[in-house]
Formats: structure tokens, sequence, C-alpha cells
């Protein structure tokens, strides 16, 4: 049975659409994103209202606290257990989120090789010392690794040289024998850059009348500090910079609104490696038609129990 995966960048509309989806199928869905895991943080990471999440149940949420380690590594693991129960019910699982990391765990499987941190402590001494050579290390051990991995992720570039150092063999060759958790069929959400980019622009003024800084501000008051993962994450850490009083509200707007857009931009540029992705452009078709062409592909290549598909 394949599975459909709605992912796209930040604040295209994706949650709507799997609603929407999973609605008329008798889904429930599966957040693949990496920041709605985290408990307290709710209007940041724009997790679905609530009377959405009572009429569709939503996993992969609230899971965690932010003081708490996650990878991709677990999220594969938790995620499938979650679609494997959801499947024995006869219910469809519809997979949610604009994480790319999450979107290859699940499509194209992860190498399980426990992380080594006497040679990543080693790497990252040798990256402070000489900047860039690590990039250059991995060009020339595996240039295969290096070309998928962006420059400037330094973190999966030490994790491509940890294997590499720890195994003896390349990890895009690993990579080649890993099998995915299952079969998966992925829509990319997309729109008119322009139309996307005040979408995003108009989403962070509601977060801000939600009580976005208020949040932020509960969270500190908890004891968690700024320099966790989960705190630097985009909305949170341009929060902390404005309550901490090292950016003045107008500013802080500005940057939040920019670093937004900008995640999107790399989201999209990211997406552009998934040669079978079906792309659905919210500015042609309109949310009703992105809706629809779903469900009929759905209808088409899934084989699902419950109303709207086919008994298999």
């Amino acid at each position: 049975m394949k599975i459909p995966i709605i992912s796209g960048p930040t604040g295209v509309g994706k949650s709507e659409i799997a609603f929407e989806v999973a609605i008329r199928l008798d889904g429930e869905i599966i957040s693949m994103d990496s920041m709605q895991i985290y408990k307290f943080m709710d209007i940041g990471t724009a997790k679905p209202p609530l009377e959405m999440r009572k009429q569709v149940p939503h996993h992969m949420m609230d899971i965690i606290y932010p003081d708490e380690d996650y990878n991709a590594y677990l999220y594969l693991r938790d995620s499938t257990k979650v679609m494997r129960k959801i499947l024995s019910r006869g219910k469809l699982p519809i997979f949610v989120g604009g994480t790319g990391l999450y979107v290859d765990a699940l499509t194209r499987g992860l190498i399980e090789i426990p992380k080594d941190e006497n040679v990543r402590r080693k790497l990252w001494k040798l990256e402070e010392s000489s900047r860039g050579t690590l990039r250059k290390i991995l060009e020339d051990v595996d240039p295969e690794a290096a070309r998928r991995i962006h420059p400037n992720d330094l973190k999966r570039t030490i994790r491509a040289l940890e294997v590499y150092y720890k195994t003896g063999t390349r990890i895009s060759e690993l990579q080649k024998k890993v099998k995915p958790s299952g079969e998966f069929i992925l829509f990319i959400l997309t729109k008119n850059r322009e139309e996307l980019y005040n979408k995003i622009n108009l989403r962070v003024d509601d977060m801000l009348k939600r009580g976005l800084i208020d949040e932020v501000k509960h969270l500190l008051d908890m004891g968690y500090d700024e320099n966790l993962n989960s705190m630097k994450a985009i909305g949170y850490r341009e929060t902390i910079d404005y309550i901490k009083g090292r950016l003045d509200y107008d500013k802080y707007v500005h940057v939040l609104k920019r670093n937004t857009r900008h995640y999107a931009r790399r989201q999209l540029i990211w997406f552009r490696r998934y040669d079978d992705a079906i792309w659905l452009d919210l500015s042609v078709l309109g949310k009703e038609g992105v809706v629809e062409k779903i469900v009929e592909f759905i209808k088409r290549n899934c084989v699902i129990k419950g109303k709207g598909g086919k008994d298999g």
C-alpha cells in the first residue's frame, strides 16, 4: 500500500489541505514537522487548531519536552509505529510537514550506525581551527554525498565523515543499500512566490496577535535555555532576541518575516531533489483543486479501507 506524504514550504497551507483530504478519505494525520514534536511550543510551530485535531486525529505532536533530544532516526522509528497502528484500524495514514530530513528518512530510509562522539569532537575541532576543511575532505572521500549535502550544512557533513571514518565506507554507498519503511506518494505543495511570501508575512502577524511573545516568555520562565536546539528554531530565536533587548520591535518583526521567507526558499530547493514527487501549485489549482487532485490520486493508487477508498 502506498502512503501519502503532503509536504512543501512553510506557510503554503499543508495542514489545511491534509485536513480536508483526511476528512474525505477517513484518514489520520502524522505530523512530519521537527518542531511540532515539542510540548508547550504551539504558536511558533503553527500547530493546527484544537478544533481540527478533535475532528481528525493528529499524531507525532507534543511528544517530548523542549530540552529533550530528538532526531530523524527516532522520528522514523516512532512515526512508523504510528503508521502501522493507523493501518491496523483500517484508516489511511497521511504524513504532513515540511521537514526535509524526515521526508528523506521515510522515503529513503536511514543508516543505523550509532554516533561516535569522539570522532565528532575531533571533526568539530578541525572545522573550528580551519573553516571549510570538512567540506573539502568530504568532497575528496565522498563526492556523491558532497553533491547532495548543502555546503553550509555542517551537521550532515560531519555525520557523513563520521560514518566514513567509523565504517570505512562512504555514506552515499551505504544509503543505496537502505530500504525505506514503506511505499510512499510524495505531494509537494507550492505557490507563486509573491503569494507565498505574502502569506508568510501575514502568518507571522497572526502569530504575534495570538501571543507568540508570551509563549516564548513562558518557555524562558519555565527554565528552558535559549541555547537549546528547540529554542534556536525560527520564530523562537528571533523572539528571544527581542525579549532580551537585542532587537527593537520593528526590527524583530522584520527579521522574523525575512528568516521565515528564507527558510521557505531553502525548503523548496531541498524538495527539488525528489524526482518522483507530484508538484501541485495552489496558485493555479486553488485549495479545492489541490484537494481533489490528491484525493483522486490516492483513490487510484492506494489500497485503503473506509469511506472514499477501495477495500483491499
